[in-house]
């Protein structure tokens, strides 16, 4: 597939209804996505399939995410 029709997709993809995290997802897709490798663009579709509320709780900090990859991707997010 085409990378920038990827990342067309994957923009919708990021819209949650929220705001923050929409600006969140698009800002790490728009500055991250096409220098990452396998490994950190699969995390962060699984975390694209996560449910809002679960993501809101894990970007705020109040619970950890399921796995280190996916704790490890947040964090990441969160300071950029």
């Amino acid at each position: 597939m085409n990378d920038d029709v990827e990342i067309r997709k994957l923009k919708w993809r990021c819209r949650r209804g929220m705001r923050e995290l929409d600006q969140l997802l698009e800002r790490w897709l728009d500055t991250s996505w096409r220098q990452s490798g396998t490994a950190d663009r699969a995390t962060f579709l699984r975390l694209l399939d996560s449910e809002d509320d679960r993501l809101w709780k894990w970007f705020l900090g109040h619970e950890d995410a399921p796995d280190a990859e996916l704790q490890s991707l947040i964090e990441r997010i969160r300071t950029r």
